[in-house]
Protein backbone atom coordinates (compact mmCIF):
# COMPACT_ATOMS: atom_id res chain seq x y z
CA UNK A 1 0.00 0.00 0.00
CA UNK A 2 1.12 3.56 -0.68
CA UNK A 3 1.51 5.64 2.48
CA UNK A 4 2.25 9.35 2.82
CA UNK A 5 3.87 10.54 6.06
CA UNK A 6 3.80 14.31 6.53
CA UNK A 7 5.61 16.59 8.99
CA UNK A 8 4.84 20.29 9.34
CA UNK A 9 7.34 21.54 11.91
CA UNK A 10 10.02 19.74 13.93
CA UNK A 11 12.02 22.72 15.22
CA UNK A 12 14.37 22.92 12.26
CA UNK A 13 15.35 19.26 12.43
CA UNK A 14 15.14 16.54 9.80
CA UNK A 15 11.95 14.78 10.95
CA UNK A 16 12.72 11.81 13.17
CA UNK A 17 8.93 11.45 13.43
CA UNK A 18 8.84 10.47 9.75
CA UNK A 19 12.07 8.48 9.54
CA UNK A 20 11.26 6.15 12.44
CA UNK A 21 7.79 4.97 11.30
CA UNK A 22 8.98 4.90 7.68
CA UNK A 23 11.47 2.19 8.66
CA UNK A 24 8.77 0.12 10.35
CA UNK A 25 6.33 0.44 7.46
CA UNK A 26 8.86 -0.17 4.66
CA UNK A 27 10.07 -3.29 6.44
CA UNK A 28 6.55 -4.66 5.99
CA UNK A 29 6.46 -3.95 2.29
CA UNK A 30 4.60 -0.65 2.19
CA UNK A 31 5.60 2.08 -0.26
CA UNK A 32 6.24 5.02 2.04
CA UNK A 33 6.77 8.59 0.86
CA UNK A 34 7.81 11.28 3.35
CA UNK A 35 7.09 14.98 3.07
CA UNK A 36 8.42 17.76 5.30
CA UNK A 37 6.37 20.83 4.41
CA UNK A 38 8.68 23.04 6.48
CA UNK A 39 11.32 22.42 3.80
CA UNK A 40 9.40 21.07 0.78
CA UNK A 41 6.49 22.17 -1.38
CA UNK A 42 3.28 20.24 -0.78
CA UNK A 43 3.24 17.22 -3.13
CA UNK A 44 -0.27 16.59 -4.42
CA UNK A 45 0.76 13.48 -6.36
CA UNK A 46 2.13 11.86 -3.22
CA UNK A 47 -1.20 12.36 -1.49
CA UNK A 48 -3.34 11.46 -4.49
CA UNK A 49 -2.03 7.91 -4.68
CA UNK A 50 -1.92 7.15 -0.94
CA UNK A 51 -4.24 4.78 0.89
CA UNK A 52 -3.04 6.19 4.22
CA UNK A 53 -2.02 9.78 4.91
CA UNK A 54 -0.53 10.25 8.39
CA UNK A 55 0.52 13.60 9.84
CA UNK A 56 3.02 13.83 12.69
CA UNK A 57 2.05 16.30 15.44
CA UNK A 58 4.71 16.29 18.19
CA UNK A 59 3.92 19.77 19.47
CA UNK A 60 1.45 22.65 19.49
CA UNK A 61 2.84 24.59 16.52
CA UNK A 62 3.10 21.45 14.40
CA UNK A 63 -0.54 20.63 15.13
CA UNK A 64 -1.77 24.12 14.28
CA UNK A 65 0.08 23.89 10.97
CA UNK A 66 -1.20 20.38 10.25
CA UNK A 67 -4.90 21.11 10.75
CA UNK A 68 -5.35 23.16 7.52
CA UNK A 69 -3.83 20.24 5.60
CA UNK A 70 -6.78 18.02 6.52
CA UNK A 71 -9.04 19.83 4.08
CA UNK A 72 -6.29 19.91 1.46
CA UNK A 73 -5.76 16.15 1.70
CA UNK A 74 -9.48 15.41 1.62
CA UNK A 75 -9.86 17.59 -1.46
CA UNK A 76 -7.11 15.74 -3.31
CA UNK A 77 -7.86 12.21 -2.12
CA UNK A 78 -11.21 11.87 -0.31
CA UNK A 79 -10.77 8.09 0.00
CA UNK A 80 -7.46 8.27 1.87
CA UNK A 81 -7.50 7.18 5.51
CA UNK A 82 -6.42 10.19 7.59
CA UNK A 83 -4.31 9.64 10.71
CA UNK A 84 -2.72 12.06 13.17
CA UNK A 85 0.06 10.66 15.34
CA UNK A 86 2.38 12.07 17.98
CA UNK A 87 2.15 13.80 21.34
CA UNK A 88 -0.58 16.28 20.45
CA UNK A 89 -2.85 13.83 18.62
CA UNK A 90 -4.57 12.15 21.60
CA UNK A 91 -4.80 15.43 23.52
CA UNK A 92 -6.95 16.84 20.71
CA UNK A 93 -8.71 13.64 19.71
CA UNK A 94 -12.30 14.89 19.72
CA UNK A 95 -11.53 18.00 17.69
CA UNK A 96 -9.46 16.10 15.13
CA UNK A 97 -12.08 13.40 14.66
CA UNK A 98 -14.64 16.13 14.07
CA UNK A 99 -12.47 17.38 11.21
CA UNK A 100 -12.39 13.97 9.56
CA UNK A 101 -9.33 12.31 11.08
CA UNK A 102 -10.14 8.61 11.45
CA UNK A 103 -7.22 7.33 13.52
CA UNK A 104 -5.41 8.97 16.45
CA UNK A 105 -2.15 7.51 17.76
CA UNK A 106 -0.06 8.77 20.68
CA UNK A 107 2.83 7.58 22.79
CA UNK A 108 4.77 4.76 21.14
CA UNK A 109 3.10 5.16 17.76
CA UNK A 110 5.21 3.08 15.33
CA UNK A 111 3.54 -0.24 16.09
CA UNK A 112 0.13 1.42 15.90
CA UNK A 113 0.91 2.79 12.44
CA UNK A 114 1.95 -0.67 11.27
CA UNK A 115 -1.26 -2.19 12.62
CA UNK A 116 -3.31 0.58 11.02
CA UNK A 117 -1.65 0.06 7.63
CA UNK A 118 -2.32 -3.67 7.82
CA UNK A 119 -5.96 -3.04 8.76
CA UNK A 120 -6.46 -0.72 5.79
CA UNK A 121 -4.66 -3.10 3.42
CA UNK A 122 -6.95 -5.99 4.34
CA UNK A 123 -10.05 -3.82 4.00
CA UNK A 124 -10.79 -3.67 7.72
CA UNK A 125 -13.51 -1.57 9.31
CA UNK A 126 -13.45 2.20 9.59
CA UNK A 127 -13.56 2.21 13.41
CA UNK A 128 -10.19 2.53 15.12
CA UNK A 129 -8.89 -0.71 16.59
CA UNK A 130 -5.44 0.51 17.58
CA UNK A 131 -4.82 2.00 21.03
CA UNK A 132 -5.12 5.79 21.02
CA UNK A 133 -2.25 5.93 23.53
CA UNK A 134 0.22 3.07 23.55
CA UNK A 135 2.98 2.86 26.13
CA UNK A 136 4.05 -0.64 25.14
CA UNK A 137 7.75 -1.47 25.03
CA UNK A 138 8.63 -1.52 21.35
CA UNK A 139 11.65 -3.13 19.72
CA UNK A 140 12.95 -0.02 18.00
CA UNK A 141 14.54 -0.18 14.56
CA UNK A 142 16.97 2.18 12.86
CA UNK A 143 15.08 5.12 11.31
CA UNK A 144 14.95 5.18 7.51
CA UNK A 145 15.86 8.70 6.38
CA UNK A 146 15.77 8.02 2.64
CA UNK A 147 13.65 10.49 0.72
CA UNK A 148 13.94 13.25 3.33
CA UNK A 149 15.58 16.60 2.49
CA UNK A 150 19.34 16.72 3.04
CA UNK A 151 20.62 17.56 6.51
CA UNK A 152 22.40 20.66 5.23
CA UNK A 153 18.98 22.24 4.65
CA UNK A 154 18.11 22.11 8.36
CA UNK A 155 19.35 23.97 11.44
CA UNK A 156 23.12 24.09 11.92
CA UNK A 157 25.25 24.42 15.02
CA UNK A 158 26.93 27.83 14.96
CA UNK A 159 30.30 27.70 16.72
CA UNK A 160 31.59 31.08 15.54
CA UNK A 161 30.76 33.59 12.81
CA UNK A 162 31.04 31.68 9.55
CA UNK A 163 31.77 28.38 11.33
CA UNK A 164 28.80 26.03 11.18
CA UNK A 165 28.30 22.32 11.73
CA UNK A 166 25.64 20.38 9.84
CA UNK A 167 23.37 18.96 12.54
CA UNK A 168 21.55 15.65 12.82
CA UNK A 169 18.92 14.58 15.33
CA UNK A 170 18.09 11.36 17.14
CA UNK A 171 16.37 10.11 20.28
CA UNK A 172 17.82 7.80 22.92
CA UNK A 173 14.63 7.69 25.00
CA UNK A 174 10.94 8.55 24.92
CA UNK A 175 8.57 9.93 27.53
CA UNK A 176 9.67 11.21 30.93
CA UNK A 177 9.67 10.01 34.53
CA UNK A 178 8.55 13.38 35.82
CA UNK A 179 5.11 14.99 36.07
CA UNK A 180 5.70 18.73 35.65
CA UNK A 181 2.27 20.35 35.59
CA UNK A 182 2.72 22.35 32.39
CA UNK A 183 4.46 19.68 30.29
CA UNK A 184 2.52 18.27 27.29
CA UNK A 185 4.30 14.93 27.66
CA UNK A 186 2.53 14.21 30.95
CA UNK A 187 -1.07 13.74 29.66
CA UNK A 188 0.24 11.06 27.27
CA UNK A 189 3.10 9.30 29.09
CA UNK A 190 2.05 10.02 32.70
CA UNK A 191 5.51 9.31 34.07
CA UNK A 192 6.38 6.46 31.71
CA UNK A 193 9.85 6.37 30.17
CA UNK A 194 11.09 4.19 27.30
CA UNK A 195 14.72 3.56 26.30
CA UNK A 196 15.83 3.21 22.68
CA UNK A 197 18.51 0.55 22.31
CA UNK A 198 22.07 1.88 22.16
CA UNK A 199 22.92 0.12 18.90
CA UNK A 200 19.81 1.53 17.22
CA UNK A 201 20.76 5.06 18.29
CA UNK A 202 24.38 4.64 17.19
CA UNK A 203 23.31 3.24 13.82
CA UNK A 204 21.06 6.25 13.30
CA UNK A 205 23.95 8.57 14.16
CA UNK A 206 26.26 6.70 11.77
CA UNK A 207 23.93 7.21 8.83
CA UNK A 208 23.60 10.90 9.62
CA UNK A 209 27.37 11.32 9.92
CA UNK A 210 27.67 9.61 6.53
CA UNK A 211 25.15 12.17 5.24
CA UNK A 212 27.29 15.07 6.45
CA UNK A 213 26.31 15.60 10.11
CA UNK A 214 29.06 16.96 12.35
CA UNK A 215 26.84 17.63 15.36
CA UNK A 216 23.96 15.62 16.84
CA UNK A 217 21.01 16.89 18.85
CA UNK A 218 19.60 14.30 21.25
CA UNK A 219 15.90 15.12 21.42
CA UNK A 220 15.09 13.15 24.57
CA UNK A 221 12.76 15.09 26.91
CA UNK A 222 15.42 14.51 29.56
CA UNK A 223 18.71 12.83 28.64
CA UNK A 224 19.33 11.88 32.27
CA UNK A 225 16.06 10.02 32.81
CA UNK A 226 18.35 7.04 32.30
CA UNK A 227 21.79 8.39 33.24
CA UNK A 228 23.64 5.09 32.88
CA UNK A 229 22.19 4.53 29.41
CA UNK A 230 23.03 8.12 28.47
CA UNK A 231 26.63 7.97 29.65
CA UNK A 232 27.35 4.67 27.93
CA UNK A 233 25.85 6.02 24.73
CA UNK A 234 27.90 9.23 24.55
CA UNK A 235 31.07 7.37 25.47
CA UNK A 236 30.44 4.93 22.62
CA UNK A 237 29.65 7.83 20.29
CA UNK A 238 32.89 9.60 21.20
CA UNK A 239 34.99 6.45 20.73
CA UNK A 240 33.64 5.99 17.22
CA UNK A 241 33.37 9.65 16.20
CA UNK A 242 35.68 11.76 18.38
CA UNK A 243 35.23 14.75 16.05
CA UNK A 244 31.42 14.82 16.42
CA UNK A 245 29.83 17.18 18.95
CA UNK A 246 26.35 16.90 20.43
CA UNK A 247 23.81 18.64 22.65
CA UNK A 248 21.31 17.28 25.17
CA UNK A 249 18.41 18.46 27.32
CA UNK A 250 18.57 17.79 31.08
CA UNK A 251 16.39 19.17 33.89
CA UNK A 252 17.96 21.19 36.71
CA UNK A 253 17.09 18.51 39.26
CA UNK A 254 19.07 15.90 37.30
CA UNK A 255 22.01 18.23 36.69
CA UNK A 256 22.45 18.35 40.46
CA UNK A 257 21.55 14.73 41.22
CA UNK A 258 23.90 13.38 38.56
CA UNK A 259 26.56 16.06 38.81
CA UNK A 260 29.26 13.40 38.68
CA UNK A 261 28.23 12.58 35.10
CA UNK A 262 28.72 16.12 33.77
CA UNK A 263 32.46 15.79 33.25
CA UNK A 264 31.79 12.77 31.04
CA UNK A 265 29.55 14.92 28.85
CA UNK A 266 32.23 17.58 28.50
CA UNK A 267 34.91 15.00 27.72
CA UNK A 268 32.84 13.27 25.04
CA UNK A 269 32.06 16.35 22.96
CA UNK A 270 28.96 17.91 24.50
CA UNK A 271 28.74 21.40 22.96
CA UNK A 272 26.07 22.62 25.37
CA UNK A 273 23.27 21.45 27.65
CA UNK A 274 19.72 22.79 27.39
CA UNK A 275 17.82 22.95 30.67
CA UNK A 276 14.18 23.96 31.14
CA UNK A 277 14.61 26.36 34.05
CA UNK A 278 11.20 27.98 33.30
CA UNK A 279 11.30 30.55 36.11
CA UNK A 280 13.50 32.01 38.84
CA UNK A 281 10.51 32.58 41.12
CA UNK A 282 10.12 29.76 43.64
CA UNK A 283 6.36 30.37 43.81
CA UNK A 284 6.00 29.78 40.06
CA UNK A 285 8.34 26.79 40.17
CA UNK A 286 6.18 25.30 42.90
CA UNK A 287 3.02 25.76 40.84
CA UNK A 288 4.68 24.04 37.89
CA UNK A 289 6.11 21.28 40.12
CA UNK A 290 9.45 21.58 38.37
CA UNK A 291 11.41 19.87 41.11
CA UNK A 292 14.00 22.63 41.51
CA UNK A 293 14.39 26.05 43.10
CA UNK A 294 16.04 29.32 42.17
CA UNK A 295 18.98 28.35 44.37
CA UNK A 296 19.30 25.01 42.56
CA UNK A 297 19.58 26.81 39.23
CA UNK A 298 22.29 29.13 40.55
CA UNK A 299 24.24 26.10 41.79
CA UNK A 300 23.99 24.54 38.33
CA UNK A 301 25.26 27.76 36.74
CA UNK A 302 28.25 27.70 39.09
CA UNK A 303 28.96 24.04 38.29
CA UNK A 304 28.84 24.64 34.55
CA UNK A 305 31.13 27.64 34.83
CA UNK A 306 33.60 25.51 36.76
CA UNK A 307 33.39 22.75 34.14
CA UNK A 308 33.73 25.19 31.26
CA UNK A 309 30.65 23.79 29.52
CA UNK A 310 27.92 26.08 28.13
CA UNK A 311 24.46 25.96 29.69
CA UNK A 312 21.46 27.08 27.63
CA UNK A 313 18.55 27.77 30.00
CA UNK A 314 15.04 27.91 28.58
CA UNK A 315 12.21 29.80 30.22
CA UNK A 316 8.45 30.06 30.54
CA UNK A 317 8.41 33.69 31.69
CA UNK A 318 4.73 34.53 31.23
CA UNK A 319 2.37 32.56 33.46
CA UNK A 320 -0.68 33.48 35.57
CA UNK A 321 1.73 33.93 38.51
CA UNK A 322 4.28 36.15 36.76
CA UNK A 323 4.75 39.64 38.20
CA UNK A 324 6.49 42.60 36.60
CA UNK A 325 8.98 42.61 39.46
CA UNK A 326 9.57 38.90 38.96
CA UNK A 327 10.21 39.35 35.24
CA UNK A 328 12.69 42.15 35.93
CA UNK A 329 14.37 39.95 38.54
CA UNK A 330 14.81 37.18 35.96
CA UNK A 331 16.50 39.62 33.57
CA UNK A 332 18.70 40.95 36.37
CA UNK A 333 19.88 37.45 37.29
CA UNK A 334 20.63 36.58 33.67
CA UNK A 335 22.69 39.77 33.40
CA UNK A 336 24.51 39.20 36.69
CA UNK A 337 25.25 35.58 35.82
CA UNK A 338 26.51 36.59 32.35
CA UNK A 339 23.90 34.45 30.63
CA UNK A 340 22.48 37.00 28.20
CA UNK A 341 24.33 35.31 25.34
CA UNK A 342 23.24 31.83 26.44
CA UNK A 343 19.50 32.45 26.27
CA UNK A 344 17.73 32.59 22.90
CA UNK A 345 15.59 35.76 22.80
CA UNK A 346 12.39 33.79 22.16
CA UNK A 347 12.86 32.25 25.60
CA UNK A 348 12.14 35.65 27.15
CA UNK A 349 8.80 35.90 25.33
CA UNK A 350 7.09 32.52 25.76
CA UNK A 351 3.59 32.51 27.24
CA UNK A 352 2.19 29.47 29.03
CA UNK A 353 0.09 27.13 26.88
CA UNK A 354 -2.55 25.06 28.66
CA UNK A 355 -3.41 22.10 26.41
CA UNK A 356 -6.22 19.63 26.92
CA UNK A 357 -5.54 17.33 29.87
CA UNK A 358 -2.91 19.61 31.41
CA UNK A 359 -2.20 19.05 35.10
CA UNK A 360 -2.37 22.82 35.52
CA UNK A 361 -6.15 22.45 35.43
CA UNK A 362 -5.91 20.67 38.79
CA UNK A 363 -5.00 23.99 40.44
CA UNK A 364 -8.07 25.74 41.92
CA UNK A 365 -6.82 29.20 40.94
CA UNK A 366 -6.80 28.25 37.26
CA UNK A 367 -10.59 28.33 37.26
CA UNK A 368 -10.38 32.06 37.87
CA UNK A 369 -7.98 32.89 35.02
CA UNK A 370 -8.53 30.18 32.43
CA UNK A 371 -11.36 29.84 29.94
CA UNK A 372 -13.07 26.83 28.42
CA UNK A 373 -11.06 24.77 25.98
CA UNK A 374 -10.73 26.45 22.59
CA UNK A 375 -10.56 23.52 20.18
CA UNK A 376 -9.36 25.59 17.25
CA UNK A 377 -6.55 27.18 19.25
CA UNK A 378 -5.88 23.81 20.97
CA UNK A 379 -5.56 25.49 24.38
CA UNK A 380 -7.45 26.74 27.39
CA UNK A 381 -7.09 30.53 26.92
CA UNK A 382 -6.19 32.59 29.97
CA UNK A 383 -5.73 36.22 30.95
CA UNK A 384 -3.39 37.56 33.59
CA UNK A 385 -4.97 39.34 36.55
CA UNK A 386 -2.56 42.21 35.89
CA UNK A 387 -3.17 43.46 32.35
CA UNK A 388 0.29 45.03 32.35
CA UNK A 389 1.87 41.57 32.34
CA UNK A 390 -0.07 40.51 29.23
CA UNK A 391 0.84 43.81 27.56
CA UNK A 392 4.51 43.26 28.38
CA UNK A 393 4.36 39.75 26.93
CA UNK A 394 2.96 41.09 23.65
CA UNK A 395 5.60 43.82 23.56
CA UNK A 396 8.46 41.37 24.20
CA UNK A 397 7.18 39.08 21.45
CA UNK A 398 7.23 42.03 19.03
CA UNK A 399 10.75 42.98 20.09
CA UNK A 400 12.01 39.43 19.58
CA UNK A 401 10.37 39.06 16.16
CA UNK A 402 11.74 42.40 14.97
CA UNK A 403 15.17 41.70 16.41
CA UNK A 404 15.44 38.31 14.72
CA UNK A 405 14.30 39.80 11.41
CA UNK A 406 16.92 42.54 11.63
CA UNK A 407 19.57 40.03 12.74
CA UNK A 408 20.33 41.92 15.93
CA UNK A 409 22.55 40.26 18.52
CA UNK A 410 21.15 38.47 21.54
CA UNK A 411 22.64 41.16 23.76
CA UNK A 412 20.95 43.95 21.80
CA UNK A 413 17.58 42.22 21.95
CA UNK A 414 18.02 41.49 25.66
CA UNK A 415 18.75 45.14 26.38
CA UNK A 416 15.67 46.31 24.49
CA UNK A 417 13.52 43.80 26.38
CA UNK A 418 15.06 45.07 29.61
CA UNK A 419 14.11 48.66 28.77
CA UNK A 420 10.56 47.61 27.88
CA UNK A 421 10.16 45.69 31.14
CA UNK A 422 11.51 48.60 33.18
CA UNK A 423 9.05 50.96 31.51
CA UNK A 424 6.17 48.56 32.18
CA UNK A 425 7.11 48.35 35.85
CA UNK A 426 7.79 52.07 36.20
CA UNK A 427 11.45 51.47 36.99
CA UNK A 428 13.87 54.15 35.84
CA UNK A 429 17.28 53.37 34.44
CA UNK A 430 18.84 55.31 37.32
CA UNK A 431 17.41 52.77 39.76
CA UNK A 432 19.61 50.11 38.15
CA UNK A 433 22.89 51.93 38.62
CA UNK A 434 25.25 49.56 40.36
CA UNK A 435 23.36 46.49 39.20
CA UNK A 436 25.23 46.29 35.91
CA UNK A 437 27.21 43.08 35.58
CA UNK A 438 30.89 43.07 34.79
CA UNK A 439 31.64 42.82 31.05
CA UNK A 440 30.99 39.36 29.66
CA UNK A 441 34.27 37.47 29.53
CA UNK A 442 33.37 35.23 26.59
CA UNK A 443 32.44 36.66 23.21
CA UNK A 444 29.16 35.62 21.59
CA UNK A 445 31.10 33.51 19.12
CA UNK A 446 32.22 31.03 21.76
CA UNK A 447 28.70 30.28 23.00
CA UNK A 448 27.50 27.64 20.50
CA UNK A 449 23.87 27.62 19.45
CA UNK A 450 21.50 26.16 16.86
CA UNK A 451 20.56 28.73 14.25
CA UNK A 452 16.83 28.06 14.16
CA UNK A 453 14.93 29.25 17.26
CA UNK A 454 12.30 26.77 18.38
CA UNK A 455 8.72 27.29 19.40
CA UNK A 456 6.35 25.12 21.42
Amino acid sequence: MKIALIATYEMGRQPFGLASPAAWLRARGHAVACLDVSRQAFDEEMVRGAGLVALHVPMHTATRLAIPLIEVVRGINPEAHLCFYGLYAPMNENYLRGLGVRTILGGEFEDGLVRLAERIARGGGRAQEEAVISLGRQEFVVPDRSGLPELKGYAHLVEAPGKHRVTGYTEASRGCKHLCRHCPIVPVYNGAFRVVGREVVLADIRQQVAAGARHITFGDPDFFNGPGHARALVEALHREFPEITYDVTIKVEHLLKHEAYLAALRETGCAFVVSAVESLDDVVLGKLEKGHTRGDFLRVVKNFRRLGMPLQPTFLPFTPWTTLDGYLDMLRVLREQELMENVAPIQLAIRLLIPAGSRLLELPEMHGVGGSFDAQALVHPWKHADARVDALCAAVQRIVAAGEERKRTRREIFQEIEREAEAAAGVTRAARVGEEAQPVLAARAVVPYLNEPWYC
